[in-house]
């Protein structure tokens, strides 16, 4: 079972994350854009963190996210934007849909490992 699901429609990117964090002790699963991390969500309710890339074909990571509290009605996972993305209109619709955290691409693993930890229970 995994506990986080790395979403990025980069395969080059969801492989260093997912490289990464699996190194570090986490369980990874990966969808490649929002509706394929949607269908992840709806297979496997051990995901307690969602790493999200805003910008996808499909489906982006916003709209993913407000399905993910909405049509999912799940609000105990935790959402963290993973993109280039740096719009402070963005970060406030995240804020607004219930996105817990933003981090601005380059993946500095080092930098975030600790809180990636503790909004996973580890």
């Amino acid at each position: 079972m995994a506990h986080v699901l790395i979403v990025d429609d980069s395969s080059t990117m969801r492989e260093i994350v997912s490289s990464y964090l699996s190194k570090n002790g986490f369980e990874v699963a990966l969808a490649n854009d929002g509706r394929d991390g949607l269908e992840q969500l709806r297979k496997d309710p051990s995901i307690r963190l969602v790493l999200s890339d805003v910008n996808m074909p499909n489906m982006d990571g916003l709209t993913m996210a407000e399905k993910i509290r909405g049509e999912l009605a799940n609000k105990s996972v935790h959402i963290v934007m993973l993109t280039t993305e740096d719009n402070p209109a963005m970060r406030e619709r995240g804020r607004a849909i219930g996105v817990t955290g933003w981090v601005v691409k380059p993946f500095r693993g080092e930098a975030v490992l600790g809180p990636f930890k503790k909004l996973c229970g580890l």
